[in-house]
């Protein structure tokens, strides 16, 4: 594809240049496994993608990066009941600053995350996935990873 559409062949010479969206990423990070979802190119639908081990999880970024156009970084805020932060936050304010160094390019915006690893296990539920597979940790953290990705695209749509 060119980047052009073409309104029809009649009007050919009326080209209209397409202004391709990149995708926005989430993620829902955790001390050994991160959770990692995406949106399609046009920002429908968050997807889970992958879940990665978080020592891991810079270089993946990278790789991803290298593949797709990425506009945005959306992490999952952990907080406590009282809203105050949960002790994982220092651990993920150091990567989001290593993030924002290496990836000057690409904003971070940060999303409540309480309940998402109970709505992620009630998900796998409903939508009929084994006992065994719902087990795998690293399932949870990805659908995790989809559902504070689409809290964000409906704050964001609701604004």
């Amino acid at each position: 594809m060119d980047g052009f559409f073409y309104l029809s062949p009649r009007f050919s010479t009326f080209a209209v240049k397409l202004s391709f969206l990149g995708r926005i990423i989430a993620i829902d990070y955790g001390t050994k496994r991160t959770g990692v979802a995406v949106t399609d190119p046009g920002r429908i639908i968050a997807s889970p993608l992958e879940t990665v081990l978080t020592h891991e999880l810079m270089h993946y970024l990278q790789a991803y990066f290298e593949k797709e156009q990425v506009d945005l970084l959306v992490v999952g805020h952990p907080r406590q009941m009282d809203h105050s932060d949960s002790e994982s936050m220092k651990q993920i304010r150091f990567f989001v600053a290593a993030f924002k160094k290496r990836f000057k390019d690409i904003p971070v915006k940060w999303m409540d995350e309480r309940f998402t690893s109970k709505m992620a296990m009630d998900a796998m539920v409903a939508g009929g996935m084994k006992k065994a597979d719902r087990r795998v940790k690293g399932n949870v953290d990805r659908v995790s990873a989809a559902l504070i990705l689409q809290s964000f695209m409906e704050k964001k749509n609701n604004f």
